[in-house]
């Protein structure tokens, strides 16, 4: 649907709100990005330092259960711009994709920085402009968006600036990327609508675990490669069924890494009731309680516990001296031995700052937008993203919610100002 001519505004230039820009923008609206930090696209860089996981590979119902109670609201705009038309729309850019052995899916070039180099100038041609250094103070008495925008040297003062477009897209993220511009500041602006927010927790994130100085001071950064871990619920059973396979780091304060995001959300909800959760660490999943036992009953005289323990498993360093970690004297007994190789208990205290974690669960509610992401007490106000109270495990699954969501903000905003000129 065209809209030519109306100003549409998009507050946040993350992913969220150049997607969104690009929508209004096919659309017909004259759109302006506001964004707070000197460049947009900073959130979009950093993710992609080592790899910028887009989307997923895997069939699109095992996709949209990783939202868990989000589901229900993501779901129709996942299947309306799904990780194939996310694929599509990177090719289009130049930028084609591949499907790596995991099942995450990257741009070829690998970074972000093609990428968002081509979806600029893309944007530039569709007559998007950019108001950097613009940060957003929500609302006049009157409905006109407010922004301040600061002295640019000692001869200038800050201003304020007020707009008043026919709709506007907020994607200004959530609050784990600081650095980035992505820190949460908008809250008090839509606190202050008497909108309703879940506070913010961290996702995605480490956790804390009180290491002895030894394990501390010999192990920090080093990987604990080829583990399965399950996080231990109050009634004794354990989350994610037989757990989850991969790799973790030990950090100074505790640990870290793919598996542990994976289990983060379900620990951190556990930490919240209880004061803490305990992880259990199978640091030999190729190998049964059966085949530990007999090799560890084969036991050379002179041995030291932790030579033998590498010898005969082939365990690291670092895994022995995990198992040392344990409250009470080391078992001596092969079986009992083996059974705590398979299941280490590590007691997780905390989660790690939300400045650390990789997302935030938290942000808006849900039910605080219409079936088109409008703001039910702010007309003409859609949003997109990691604003909204919902959250996902890594592995492409943040970003491909927040390219779906804003396309349906962006284009449930073009539909708003087409019925209000009609």
């Amino acid at each position: 649907m065209l809209i030519a001519g109306a100003e549409i505004a998009v507050i946040g230039g993350g992913p969220g709100g150049l997607m969104a820009a690009e929508v209004l923008a096919r659309g017909g609206a004259r759109v302006t990005v506001y964004e707070r930090m000197p460049s947009v696209g900073r959130k979009l860089l950093l993710a992609g330092r080592s790899g910028l996981n887009l989307t997923h590979a895997e069939p699109l119902d095992g996709l949209l259960a990783r939202y868990g109670a989000g589901r229900l609201r993501l779901e129709p705009t996942i299947r309306a711009f799904p990780p194939d038309a996310l694929r599509r729309w990177c090719e289009e850019l130049g930028q084609p994709t591949f499907v790596g052995s995991t099942g995450r899916i990257f741009p070829e070039a690998f970074r972000a920085t093609p990428l968002l180099r081509a979806w600029l100038s893309r944007l530039i041609d569709l007559g998007v402009t950019f108001a950097v250094r613009h940060e957003w103070q929500g609302w006049t008495d009157d409905g006109a968006l407010r922004f301040k925008r600061p002295a640019l040297d000692d001869r200038t003062r800050s201003e304020e600036v007020t707009i008043r477009p026919a709709a506007s897209v907020l994607a200004l993220g959530g609050a784990s990327w600081p650095r980035v511009g992505s820190d949460g500041r908008w809250v008090r602006a839509i606190a202050a609508q008497d909108i309703g927010l879940t506070p913010f927790r961290p996702a995605n994130c480490g956790f804390h675990v009180e290491w002895s100085d030894l394990f501390r001071t010999r192990f920090a950064g080093v990987p604990l490669k080829n583990i399965r871990v399950a996080v231990e619920h109050s009634s004794g059973g354990m989350g994610h069924g037989p757990g989850v396979r991969g790799e973790a780091v030990v950090t100074r304060t505790g640990i870290e890494g793919g598996v542990i995001y994976v289990v983060s959300a379900e620990a951190r909800d556990i930490i919240d009731r209880a004061g803490g959760a305990m992880l259990m660490i199978d640091l030999h999943p190729d190998r049964t309680v059966v085949d530990l036992t007999a090799r560890l009953a084969r036991r050379r005289p002179g041995d030291s516990m932790s030579s033998h323990l590498r010898r005969s498993t082939g365990l690291a360093a670092v895994a022995v001296a995990l198992l040392r970690e344990v409250p009470g004297p080391a078992p001596d007994d092969p079986e009992t031995l083996a059974r705590l190789i398979k299941q280490v208990p590590v007691r997780l205290t905390a989660p790690s700052s939300i400045e650390r974690a990789i997302s935030t669960a938290g942000g808006i509610r849900l039910d605080e937008i219409d079936e088109r992401w409008m703001l039910r007490r702010r007309p003409g106000v859609f949003v997109a993203g990691e604003m909204l109270d919902w959250e996902a495990p890594t592995g492409g699954y943040l970003l491909q919610a927040t390219f779906s969501t804003a396309v349906a903000a962006g284009t449930s905003a073009l539909d708003y100002v087409s019925l209000s000129r009609s």
